[in-house]
């Protein structure tokens, strides 16, 4: 199974921001409407850009295997807290649902902070290990 490791670490880092990469994105498209979810939810506003850079720029790190280390753990900090703050209420439909694939997409991050990001990845061209 070793001989395999490089090439699943490439397949996770390429599938597991994918969420992220498109959640980033959209909310550069839909500022004024997230930043008001955001607030209404009781996060300030003032930490959408936070939200962007992470999803958006850490997304693509994650993809490029850039800063892997310290990206994933960041990534599964914020994935913890964004399902404690806003899929916590499971008395409405989809929460408990979101609040367990925000768990599982922690858990993902947190193995990718344990393993590094592979051979294939910017990390290795410049021999860095976070």
């Amino acid at each position: 199974m070793k001989k395999f490791e490089d090439i699943a670490l490439l397949i996770a880092r390429i599938l597991m921001p994918i969420l992220f990469i498109s959640a980033g994105y959209g909310k550069i498209g839909g500022y004024e409407g997230t930043q008001q979810y955001m607030q209404a939810m009781g996060v300030p506003g003032f930490l959408l850009p936070l939200t962007i850079l992470l999803e958006l720029g850490g997304g693509l790190a994650i993809l490029f295997g850039f800063l892997t280390r310290t990206t994933a753990i960041f990534t599964a900090v914020f994935t913890l807290l964004t399902a404690l703050l806003f899929h916590s209420n499971f008395a409405e439909g989809m929460n408990q649902l979101m609040f367990m694939k925000n768990m599982t997409i922690a858990g993902g991050y947190l193995l990718l902070f344990i393993t590094g990001p592979g051979k294939w990845s910017l990390d290795r061209i410049f021999n860095k290990n976070w």
